[in-house]
């Protein structure tokens, strides 16, 4: 899937106040998603990589801005193999290459994704779909009960994860 259509919904999300709306925007979403792109667009879209910490603060990006595409070609696997590269970076050196690495990346996306990406690197992806929201949508993307994704996650600490199981069925 192209990264762009994560964007468009976090867009969407971020633009409604209706908690009704966010879950159904997020649902429209998982619903079409490949099995593969679960775990990284839930992550991304519940405000992180599902790497973790990566290494890239707003020193960072700064030093590492490109003027960004005019049309969209990444896909969430590009993203999230490039967020992978930049978490497994240590040692001498790592500093410029997690800059190439990153230019890279925002070299490849529109205006509109390169901010998606700096929000999310920074903690500062504010749309309104923290986890509880994002419980909910996976729990309709996947014709589950809430309360039943709600205890998996609880359970697992892991809502990626969880939505990953939810909508393979497992």
């Amino acid at each position: 899937m192209l990264f762009s259509t994560i964007v468009a919904t976090s867009q969407a999300v971020g633009a409604t106040r209706s908690r009704r709306a966010k879950v159904e925007e997020l649902r429209t979403l998982l619903a079409v998603l490949e099995p593969g792109e679960v775990e990284p667009v839930v992550s991304w879209l519940a405000g992180e990589p599902r790497q973790g910490r990566i290494g890239v603060g707003w020193r960072t990006l700064a030093g590492s801005r490109v003027d960004p595409s005019e049309e969209p070609s990444l896909t969430v696997s590009d993203v999230d193999r490039a967020f992978t590269g930049l978490a497994g970076l240590s040692g001498a050196g790592s500093t410029g290459r997690r800059r190439e690495l990153l230019a890279g990346l925002l070299g490849a996306a529109t205006a509109e994704e390169q901010d998606f990406l700096v929000r999310l690197l920074t903690g500062d992806l504010r749309q309104g779909a923290l986890d509880g929201v994002m419980t909910d949508a996976v729990a309709a993307a996947a014709g589950l009960p809430a309360e039943t994704v709600r205890r998996a996650f609880m359970l697992s600490g892991r809502l990626p994860a969880t939505a990953a199981a939810g909508l393979g069925g497992g």
